[in-house]
């Protein structure tokens, strides 16, 4: 057991090496970015209450679920740069995922619940302070956009990316209450706040299903996005020496982190041989498909294939 600790501290010591800088970044932006949603949010709920504009606290409520999205991604940040463990040998890679999921629960739920209050002030239209609606909507454009801009510098994994969908939706829909608040100066027509308000709940659902499709498929280890099985397989049974492959699976440990097992079939040839295909292999595996961990199983008899691989003993 000492071997493999040993083992995996070292990994572990090199993993902290090469993506230290990069998390300490992304944690320095979350934290900036709470600091200015929270703010942000507080101006909302106040101008909206004042201006009576239920597309502002509609945004309130959007800026939340951002506020929670952000702190989850810190979480999750914190959570993903622990070290793997003899109990999680994978370290904490789903974290972020999991963050992810939660987020994107809320979001769905929140989006119903602006549906609701929509559909009420559409029946009965409230007098908006649309100047005002336009000038807090204009400061949520910039404060969205800037944090947008440096969540997509600072990472790409799929808990940053639904942080940055976040931040993206609440620009265009900020966007869509300043649209909307000139159309009211202009016409005088109220009913333009509640829908707005379906707008933004439309936004809001439609990228919280997509992030729950995406991190179900990662939690179920289903085959990773942009990743066709039926092109890997015919890649690696391009490598010279490998004649056939099955029992191929592809999964997700982390959002950026891919894992593959296999059988992979052989001739009868000595151990230093079949060293330079699984060197091959590997490589192959890395620069076309990005796929890192891997567990390779060769053999040289006939595999009858039947819930997994058993080579015939007789």
């Amino acid at each position: 057991m000492k071997p493999f600790i040993r083992r995996l501290k070292l990994k572990s010591k090199v993993h902290t090496h090469s993506h230290h800088g990069a998390l300490d970044r992304t944690s320095k932006i979350l934290q900036v970015s709470l600091a200015v949603t929270l703010a942000y949010i507080a101006l909302l709920v106040v101008a909206g209450l004042r201006a009576h504009s239920l597309a502002l606290i509609s945004e309130a409520g959007h800026n939340l679920s951002d506020f929670l999205a952000l702190l989850l991604s810190l979480v999750a940040v914190y959570l993903e740069a622990r070290p793997p463990s003899v109990t999680k040998t994978y370290g904490w890679h789903r974290a972020g995922v999991l963050a992810a999921l939660v987020n994107a629960a809320f979001l769905v739920a929140l989006s119903f619940f602006l549906f609701y209050e929509a559909f009420h002030r559409l029946q009965r239209p409230e007098h908006v302070q649309a100047g005002l609606m336009i000038w807090v909507a204009a400061a949520g454009v910039v404060m969205n956009g800037a944090i947008a801009f440096l969540l997509h510098r600072s990472g790409h994994d799929v808990n940053i990316r639904s942080a940055f969908l976040h931040e993206i939706g609440d620009t265009l829909s900020t966007a869509a209450v300043i649209a909307g608040g000139w159309i009211i100066l202009a016409t005088g027509r109220y009913w333009i706040d509640p829908a707005l308000s379906f707008a933004i709940g439309a936004l809001i659902l439609w990228s919280g299903v997509g992030i729950i499709r995406e991190t179900a498929n990662i939690l179920l280890e289903g085959t990773p996005r942009g990743i066709a099985l039926e092109r890997v397989e015919a890649a690696m049974r391009g490598v010279p020496g490998v004649n056939d492959v099955h029992d191929l699976h592809v999964w997700s440990i982390g959002s950026e982190s891919r894992a593959l097992s296999c059988h992979i079939s052989i001739a009868d040839i000595p151990p230093s041989a079949s060293e330079r295909i699984l060197k091959d292999v590997k490589e192959l595996l890395h620069h076309e498909f990005h796929i890192h961990h891997t567990t390779i199983q060769f053999e040289h008899a006939v595999c009858e294939v039947a819930h997994g691989c058993v080579i015939p003993t007789g």
